[in-house]
């Protein structure tokens, strides 16, 4: 299983760029309160207006209506996040390794995937970790997909977006990659890895996986195979489940 790596940076660095338009704003201000100053010392003394204001009438006729359920990301989100999983196509049948408990994640659960649960663990908390639902299946002895939505809290930080631009930098390293941009995801990629995983007794194992983010939601697929994933498996997945979102 692919695994995120502890230890990818976390938080992007401001420009000098940035500093410096922020330290010449700062002097801008100071100069330009100073001049104020004098200018305002040399006038007459301006009459200030009558405490009183005019009622403003309030409007009549009926508001817009509310958004309902299907349309109001909110509600959706705020649900049984399960339900926006893909289904598990016909053919198929359900994965007997996916971690967790019916279809939910908990934080240590989540944590475990990492390849050190726990500076995932507490990398995780820092993020606001709030949920994650998970989905899977396998066709035959040697192809299965694992499909995970993690939900963030993102009450004083963006974890959704911090996770996203973490697994890319873990999936950009490995050597043989070929990538491709989501339609419709702005930033989301999806990754086909040319080089198997091989060990003595066992067949060779490819992977395929796909990143992307919508709100306070980070979207992880996962395919391997016995055999080399096409592009278009991927890509389908990826374009269906972030179309659910």
């Amino acid at each position: 299983m692919a695994e995120v790596a502890a230890g990818a940076p976390r938080v992007r660095r401001r420009g000098r760029t940035t500093l410096l338009i922020a330290g010449a704003a700062v002097l801008g201000l100071v100069a330009g309160t100073c001049a104020g100053y004098l200018v305002q010392a040399d006038r007459e003394p301006t009459e200030l207006p009558y405490l009183s204001q005019p009622v403003v009438k309030q409007a009549k006729g009926d508001g817009p209506e509310p958004l309902s359920a299907a349309q109001d990301r909110k509600v959706k989100v705020d649900g049984d996040l399960r339900r926006l999983l893909v289904k598990r196509p016909k053919g198929t049948q359900a994965s007997k390794y996916l971690m967790g408990k019916d279809g939910w994640m908990d934080v240590a659960d989540y944590a475990e995937s990492f390849k050190k649960p726990d500076v995932g663990f507490k990398n995780l908390v820092q993020d606001e970790f709030r949920r994650a639902a998970v989905t899977g299946w396998q066709r035959g002895s040697t192809y299965s997909v694992e499909i995970r939505l993690v939900q963030y809290r993102q009450e004083e930080g963006i974890g959704a977006s911090d996770e996203f631009d973490n697994a890319l930098f873990w999936a950009e390293k490995d050597s043989g990659t070929d990538s491709w941009s989501i339609p419709g995801t702005g930033d989301g990629m999806a990754y086909v890895h040319a080089d198997p995983d091989t060990r003595p007794g066992y067949l060779p194992l490819y992977e395929a996986e796909a990143h992307a983010y919508r709100g306070d939601i980070a979207m992880e697929i996962w395919v391997y195979d016995s055999k080399p994933i096409p592009k278009k498996t991927i890509m389908d997945l990826a374009e269906r489940q972030m179309g659910r979102l």
